[in-house]
């Protein structure tokens, strides 16, 4: 079969989100020919190029998110008044305006003190006021009226996008700031809404015409996304857009995959921002949210706390299947099976590996070594892993300056050269040359973070055999399973007292990671990630609606002219077709099927 993979900031870019599991994936299906749609986020990424590309994939078509090109589209009248109506509805539907009892179902959900937001599973974000009446994908999902309102003016604005070539300078217009403005204060709207100001106003609709760009695009013709048989989105949001308009315009069957929620991303990332732009940002990411779990055949969420957070946002639990990201378990099967590999480990060492930023919360993980020191005065801790952008690197540096306070150079005598029990490295450097070498070098692995989707740091510590100590936040427990040590996060001394019982314990360690090397194994591979998606597809595939027709000679319809061997790659069967996804579509005559002569059979 055909795939429509779409991507946003990913796959087949040389860096990104998802690219490994993407890449995977289309390796392993060399069955199935891949569609590649992809939206890239910055100019860096592009200029950094594509990986080598399997043979499957037919053809790249790829689109920026983070700039648009003015299309230098003129509206005539009715298309302004088009425009108009369609955004005003979404930025209606958005603020929660003009919905039946609006007024009354706002509560203390609308600006009540103290209200907050957290969601199942997550250790303790609050998402505020403004995230908690904003969100509705969270605190309040979007009932079938209100999210039919969001859909109906989302797909008003995409058919208004493809009969005039494009919406790039209607989305930037004062036409768009000014609807936004009078939905904002129309009677009924969010209290945050209401008080928003001049700048506010233009930071959300920029943010608007940012997130619906993809409408603009030409990939939802014949020759396009028309033309496959499933649509498989990487992650919600942005990627998932075109999935959604592609079933609008041609009925293709919609999949969406996310091994990190991406509503929960925006309520991260939009914590900083004033009350009223958080608020209408969560509220338009909750609807979106909810309208793609709305028409998707079917959402696969990576690990259980991703699960909740879509059920929360309005997911039918019937159309939810959890699929484990698979990953590459070869490259730790000489440290996880040989007993060289697993004797080589230091009994006193603790390894950290990761990406170093705030969230990773080392500032514990150093007070915690503290304590730990001082019942284990032989151990030492390895920080392994690179900063993560400008945050992370003024984060390393204010995790150095704490290591040398707490651990000043030690020295065994006054001729002795002083050495800090704590190391910072990166992978590649003399000390740390692969990274299974660096779960190689501990004893016990530890993950101190505050925030976490599916930690796969501690996945590849479980390949190699090794025993963990984890804070519980995000897929911790679920992916640990009994097989490491769980303690609360922001707790030091929960955190010291675990690694010591483990450091104390060798046999109890070898059971432990024993343990979860067998649990990796099992769930965490990328076979059974492949295995999973193989049967996902011939399953939706299976129960779509035929979309295209086939007649014979005399103009009627060809029972059985699509065989099921049609969607395997190979001549079986090469009827030509007529696609009826869109009434002018249909327009011409009906293709004749065609019977293929085998050769030498024509004498």
């Amino acid at each position: 079969m055909r795939i429509g993979l779409l991507t946003e900031g990913g796959y087949p870019y040389v860096s990104g989100d998802a690219r490994l599991w993407c890449d995977r994936l289309v390796r392993g299906l060399g069955q199935h020919e891949f569609d590649i749609y992809a939206l890239s986020r910055s100019e860096r990424q592009e200029d950094e190029g594509w990986i080598e590309l399997p043979p499957q994939v037919n053809r790249v078509r790829t689109a920026p998110l983070w700039t648009a090109e003015d299309d230098g589209v003129v509206h005539g009248r009715r298309a302004r008044r088009r425009f108009a109506e369609a955004y005003g509805e979404l930025a209606a539907a958005v603020c929660g305006t003009g919905a039946p009892g609006a007024d009354a179902s706002r509560g203390s959900a609308d600006g009540s003190p103290g209200t907050t937001d957290t969601a199942p599973g997550s250790t303790g974000a609050s998402l505020g006021t403004a995230g908690a009446q904003g969100a509705r994908g969270v605190s309040e999902v979007p009932d079938g009226l209100e999210a039919d309102r969001f859909g109906n003016a989302l797909y008003a604005l995409a058919e208004l996008a493809r009969d005039e070539g494009g919406l790039v300078g209607a989305l930037r217009s004062e036409a768009a700031v000014r609807a936004l403005e009078s939905a904002c204060r129309a009677p009924g709207a969010l209290r945050s809404a209401r008080a928003a100001r001049v700048p506010d106003l233009l930071a959300v609709a920029a943010h608007f015409e940012r997130a619906l760009r993809p409408l603009s695009l030409d990939w939802y013709e014949d020759d396009g996304l028309g033309s496959v048989d499933l649509c498989h989105a990487a992650a919600g949001g942005s990627a998932a857009l075109p999935g959604l308009l592609a079933r609008h315009f041609s009925g293709t069957p919609l999949l969406v995959t996310e091994y990190g929620v991406q509503l929960r991303a925006h309520y991260l990332a939009s914590g900083e921002a004033p009350p009223a732009v958080r608020a209408l940002l969560a509220a338009f990411h909750g609807n979106l949210a909810a309208e793609v779990y709305r028409r998707a055949v079917l959402v696969t969420p990576g690990n259980t706390h991703a699960r909740r957070w879509q059920e929360r946002c309005g997911a039918d639990r019937a159309k939810l299947r959890t699929v484990y990201p698979g990953m590459e378990a070869a490259r730790f099967a000489e440290v996880g099976e040989s007993a060289e590999g697993a004797g080589s480990a230091d009994p006193d060492t603790l390894v950290w590996v990761g990406r170093i930023e705030p969230a990773k919360d080392l500032m514990s993980l150093l007070h915690a070594f503290a304590e730990i020191r001082k019942e284990e005065p032989k151990t030492r801790l390895r920080i392994v892993g690179a900063a993560a952008g400008a945050e992370g690197t003024a984060y390393l540096g204010h995790c150095k300056a704490l290591a040398a306070q707490l651990f000043p150079d030690e020295a065994e005598g006054v001729h002795a050269v002083g050495d800090n029990p704590v190391s910072f490295e990166e992978i590649g450097g003399p000390e740390v040359p692969s990274l299974p070498e660096a779960y190689a070098a501990g004893a016990v692995v530890v993950l101190s973070s505050v925030v976490e989707g599916f930690p796969i740091s501690l996945v590849e510590a479980m390949f190699c055999g090794r025993a963990t100590v984890s804070t519980d936040v995000g897929a911790v427990v679920e992916v640990i399973g009994g097989t490491g040590l769980v303690v609360p996060p922001r707790n030091p001394r929960a955190l010291a007292e675990a690694c010591v019982a483990l450091l104390r314990d060798p046999e109890r360690r070898a059971r432990l990671g024993a343990a979860a090397r067998a649990r990796a194994l099992e769930l965490f591979t990328v076979e059974q990630n492949i295995t999973a998606f193989r049967g996902i597809y011939l399953e939706i595939v299976s129960h779509s609606p035929v979309r295209r027709v086939v007649v014979d000679e005399a103009g009627e319809p060809l029972p059985f002219g699509v065989p099921a061997e049609a969607h395997v790659p190979g001549r079986w069967t090469e009827p030509r077709l007529m696609a009826a996804g869109r009434p002018r579509w249909a327009a011409g005559a009906p293709v004749r099927a065609t019977v293929r002569i085998p050769a030498g059979e024509g004498a």
